[in-house]
């Protein structure tokens, strides 16, 4: 025999959604302004009892992973949605570091975080993904000779990576005048292989076709 919820459980099921969201928003705001803010302060910034907290997430612990969790598929959205086709390796390289640019905020404080409470196998689980692409664009760049070949791929890749992490935490610490990651893009560029002058008109030119594009 069918059965149907019970009246009220639907409305429950959207209480129990939207105070989860709640909580993920004032843990990200609060945990950016503290890392060490208590799971008691994030309930109080959220609007919610202690025991809603506690009934999504049993341990600071669970809440962290879920924030480096939502951090990862930022990432590998923003990827998805700068890809182009047919961009040669360095123009590939040059979306790829902008689009990380518009999540690193949060993400390299959620990095820190995770490294911290959930440890580093954890991290290069939820990174994986962003890290494998990277090293597909970096070994197509070694192949036509616009990328260092000095260090394998995936080496090259590690570097970039904890390059672009203290870029961000750079930037979170002491905000440049660095809006759209033109001069974290470069500097990715540079390091990569690529010379000063022609990672700079690079990431100029992405802007400002991607500009034109937004205007019309």
């Amino acid at each position: 025999m069918q059965t149907t919820d019970a009246p009220g459980r639907t409305p429950q099921r959207r209480d129990a959604h939207s105070n989860r969201r709640r909580i993920l928003v004032a843990a990200r705001q609060k945990l950016r302004e503290d890392p060490d803010a208590s799971l008691d302060g994030i309930a109080q910034a959220a609007g919610v009892a202690r025991r809603t907290l506690y009934g999504h997430f049993p341990s600071r612990q669970a809440l962290i992973a879920e924030l480096t969790r939502e951090a990862g598929d930022e990432l590998r959205q923003a990827f998805t949605t700068a890809r182009t086709a047919d961009a040669d390796p360095v123009e590939a390289m040059t979306r790829m570091v902008l689009a990380g640019w518009t999540v690193g905020d949060h993400y390299h404080m959620l990095i820190a975080l995770g490294r911290r409470h959930l440890g580093e196998d954890e991290i290069r689980t939820t990174l994986a993904p962003a890290r494998e692409e990277a090293v597909a664009i970096l070994r197509r760049g070694q192949r036509e000779g616009v990328f260092a070949d000095h260090l394998p791929a995936p080496v090259l890749a590690q570097a970039l990576e904890a390059l672009m992490l203290a870029l961000a935490e750079e930037n979170a610490e002491c905000p440049w005048a660095d809006p759209a990651g033109e001069t974290a893009a470069t500097a990715f560029l540079v390091a990569a292989g690529v010379a000063p002058q022609a990672a700079a008109l690079q990431v100029q030119d992405v802007v400002r076709r991607d500009r034109a594009a937004g205007a019309g």
